[in-house]
């Protein structure tokens, strides 16, 4: 059964990007520990399960910035496979030449709808932003959060995810620890108002 899923890391008060939009904070909070290789195996197992993703204007931006995959669009094959990618835009944005980036925009439910056929079974994972996933769970259409905390607080930048959501909808179910990160699962149990 396909679930959609969010995975990020996240500052300890709650940011996913500093005021800049960049994530070289998360880098530089301890790159080793980021990169270890139960880390690395805990995203690879992940991503084992994920056959579409979904990201916001903003993310995919600093993600081709930050790898320069347009010149580079093997790196994009490299992080993500052939995993088809939906980017939610209002404005022209280049595509990584050869790779599955659809750009989109409007209600996120019929996307949602397009994505989970796409995924053939797999899950749907919700790289960012917050704002974009929360759009997600105002339907109703996000049923899992995995959050690596970094061991790091910024004190402004984008938000983890800009809606109240309180028990019983979080249900924790799963709590590691990689050197200063805590990995987080919470099980998203009922739909809300945001």
């Amino acid at each position: 059964m396909t679930k959609t899923q969010y995975y990020t890391a996240t500052s300890i008060d709650g940011f996913i990007a500093d005021e800049n939009n960049s994530l070289d904070w998360l880098f530089e909070s301890g790159s080793k520990e980021a990169t270890s290789r139960d880390s690395r195996e805990r995203f690879d197992t992940f991503f084992a399960d994920v056959g579409a993703m979904a990201m916001g204007a903003t993310t995919y931006e600093w993600v081709l910035d930050h790898d320069q995959l347009l010149d580079n669009p093997d790196a994009w094959r490299g992080y993500y496979g052939e995993t088809p990618c939906w980017v939610f835009t209002h404005r022209r944005l280049p595509p990584v030449p050869g790779m599955d980036i659809r750009f989109v925009h409007g209600d996120v439910r019929a996307v949602h709808d397009q994505m989970a056929s796409a995924a053939h079974g797999r899950n749907v994972w919700l790289v960012g932003g917050g704002d974009l996933v929360g759009q997600f769970a105002d339907h109703g259409l996000l049923d899992e959060m995995l959050l690596a905390v970094a061991p790091v607080v910024l004190g402004s930048g984008a938000a983890l995810l800009p809606r109240r959501i309180r028990a019983p909808a979080l249900a924790l179910r799963n709590v590691e620890q990689d050197g200063g990160f805590a990995f987080l699962t919470y099980q998203v149990t009922r739909t809300f108002q945001a």
